[in-house]
Formats: C-alpha cells, structure tokens, sequence
C-alpha cells in the first residue's frame, strides 16, 4: 500500500466516494467520526465489514464523502466503497471480498410512481355504488 485511491461505492439512491491512504486507521465521514456518523453498531459494523474481514483495521485512513438516501443506505454505499478501495490497492484481497459478497453492488431501487396510481402499484378502491 503505497499512494491514495480512490473508489466509489452505490446502495438505492446513496453514493460514497471513498479515499483510502496507508496510515493509522483515522476514518472520517462526512468530516465527522465515524463513531458519530454512524452511532448504531449494527450501521457501523456493516459499513467497516470489509476492514475488518481483511484485517486492515487501523493500518489505512479512510476519507469518505456521502450523499443521498437514508442512513442504511449510506453504510451499505460506505461498505461497498471501501470493499472496492480494499481490492484496488491489493489485488491479493479480491478473493476474501468477494467470496463474502462485499463487492456486489445490491440493485433493489425503489420503483417509481405510475400514473393513474395511488403509488408504483397501488391502485384506486373499487367502489360498487
């Protein structure tokens, strides 16, 4: 691990962009920590799960950037953007992430509204009289 790079990770409408650089294991989110960005542990394990897997815990700084959609689908876009980062610096570590399934990008969107509709599928009641 030698220079920065750069990464970006998605989950439904949430974007990260990662910067992962060789150094004490300072991770800064949002210019927050990332104990206060993501107070619920389930959040924060989910997004640091790559690190972990790998054993990088405190050998690489982590500056992340993150935009859009709701505090799970953050931590799903910080995830799949270190996983990524991780794999870019170290060729070596692309077959532990992916067998545990950190560098799959989930699809599921939410479906957009039709017209005529109440939502994406939802339609009026029927009403006899």
């Amino acid at each position: 691990m030698s220079q920065s790079t750069f990464t970006i990770g998605r989950r439904k409408t949430a974007i990260a962009r990662v910067k992962l650089t060789p150094g004490d294991g300072k991770i800064e989110i949002n210019g927050r920590n990332v104990d206060e960005y993501f107070p619920v542990l389930r959040l924060r394990n989910m997004a640091m799960q790559g690190l972990t897997l790998v054993g990088m815990q405190g050998k690489c700084n982590l500056k992340i950037s993150v935009v859009g959609g709701g505090i799970k689908g953050q931590a799903g876009a910080v995830r799949l953007g270190i996983a990524r980062a991780l794999q870019e610096q170290n060729k070596d570590l692309r077959a532990p992430l992916k067998k545990d399934g950190q560098l799959k990008r989930d699809p599921r969107m939410v479906e957009r509204k039709k017209y005529g509709l109440h939502k994406a599928r939802r339609g009026t009641q029927f009403s006899k009289r």
